[in-house]
């Protein structure tokens, strides 16, 4: 059947529009793709060109990091040139201090950081006694940090020699709310204590703060202490320093005690204890640390009955702990005593265990409740027992002495004896604890 002339013009205009239709979406895909080819060449050299900037930017950082590296090779030259310089120095300046003809008997050293005043009221009190022996006790001050003032006071004395310790690391302590200064503190005895013992080759060495005075025979006592110290291996430091030495509890200026517990505050050690000490030395709390008997063992002591030293430091690190009831009403002794003629033999273990103990026995015993209202009113020397640290810190309080323990042993405790004038009198008040006369001997 033919197809009419109309039918045959609607398929050519349906054919005509669809190839139109085609033809639009052609060329509006083709439009599509060429602005997403454009805007990707865009993006491509927009990428190109940061690159190439982050190129130039990473070259020139390069170049920067070269120069840096040149500048602290050189810095690091330059500083292990001063290095040698300051030891050189060091060495020279401790020369020029040592007699040749004079073996040193100690070093002394001043333990410094941020106090100028209280450095040089130290200083001065030290200088009184120390320039007509200054061959046997060469005097150094090593100051902890770079306080300009310290360091500059310190400088000035051309007759000392000056150390510094600076520690730029920052203080990690084992405890929150503990003072960074006690690990500080440590560190700076760590450092100064190789220096003297261990460079410098001391065979003994003197630790002094700078908030001490000293009394005229200080360094005649030291120095009749060290043949002491060298020849009994059973006394691990020398102290000038007594916790109950104040005015009301001492006497005699003559007399020395062994002790337990470490005093501190003025002390002298042999460079055979550092070594063995230096190792292990504590990161903090040094001080308690010497006190534990896993430190010290079996050996004691030496302090004197009346200081050798004065503790004037109202401000510092332990902010001013005890200081007006314990360490501001101190005596210093005044009396010259000429140490080196005196015989010490007496501090030997075996015979000051067995002198002690018949002191201590021949002490009027008083029991009871009132016994220290009876040792007011008696006229010998008298012995209370405490039963344990309780017991001691109850009588101690209510004669005044230090209370504390450290490691299970009173402050002066000598085989659990604590020992003090009545009123600075000849009188002697024995605390002891059940166990004292037995490990006397007695």
């Amino acid at each position: 059947m033919a197809r009419s002339p109309c039918d045959l013009r609607l398929l050519l205009l349906a054919a005509a529009a669809a190839f139109i239709y085609i033809q639009v979406r052609l060329f509006a895909t083709q439009s599509h793709y060429a602005d997403r080819l454009a805007e990707a060449e865009r993006s491509e050299n927009q990428c190109t060109s940061q690159l190439k900037s982050l190129i130039d930017q990473v070259s020139m950082q390069q170049e920067k990091i070269v120069a840096l590296e040149e500048i602290k090779v050189r810095q690091d030259e330059e500083r292990a040139h001063l290095r040698i310089l300051i030891k050189d120095l060091e060495k020279r300046s401790v020369q020029k201090l040592l007699d040749k003809n004079v073996v040193p008997v100690a070093a002394v050293v001043i333990m410094a950081c941020n106090r100028p005043d209280y450095l040089e009221r130290t200083v001065e009190s030290i200088l009184k006694y120390q320039t007509s022996v200054a061959s046997k006790f060469p005097l150094f001050i090593s100051q902890d940090g770079a306080n300009g003032a310290v360091k500059n006071k310190a400088l000035e004395y051309k007759q000392i020699t000056y150390m510094q310790h600076v520690d730029l690391e920052p203080v990690q302590t084992e405890r929150p709310g503990e003072l960074t200064a006690y690990y500080k503190i440590a560190k700076h005895y760590k450092w100064a204590l190789d220096n003297l013992f261990i460079k410098h080759n001391f065979a003994r060495v003197i630790i002094l703060e700078d908030d001490m005075e000293i009394a005229p025979d200080f360094f005649d006592y030291f120095e009749a202490a060290a043949k002491l110290l060298d020849n009994d291996k059973t006394i691990m430091a020398v102290s000038s320093w007594n916790d109950n030495g104040q005015k009301q509890f001492v006497n005699d200026p003559k007399a020395l005690y062994r002790s337990d517990f470490f005093p501190g505050l003025g002390w002298m050690l042999t460079k055979s204890t550092w070594i063995e000490l230096s190792p292990k030395w504590p990161k903090a709390y040094w001080d308690d640390w010497v006190r534990l008997k896993e430190v010290h063992g079996h050996r004691q002591f030496i302090r004197p009955e009346i200081c050798r030293t004065y503790n004037f430091g109202k401000h510092g690190s332990s902010l001013g702990q005890f200081f007006e009831q314990y360490l501001e009403p101190i005596k210093l002794n005044d009396v010259q005593i000429d140490w080196n003629s005196e015989d010490l033999s007496y501090l030997r273990e075996d015979k000051f265990s067995t002198k002690f103990g018949k002191e201590v026995a021949s002490a009027t015993p008083l029991r009871g409740s009132d016994a220290v209202l009876k040792a007011h009113n008696m006229a010998e020397d008298v012995r209370i027992q405490y039963d344990d640290q309780e017991g001691f810190e109850q009588i101690a309080r209510q004669f005044g002495i230090f209370e504390e323990w450290k490691d299970g042993i009173p402050r002066t405790a000598y085989k659990g004896v604590v020992v003090f004038r009545y009123n600075s009198s000849q009188r002697r008040i024995f605390l002891v604890s059940p166990d004292s006369l037995r490990q006397l001997g007695v």
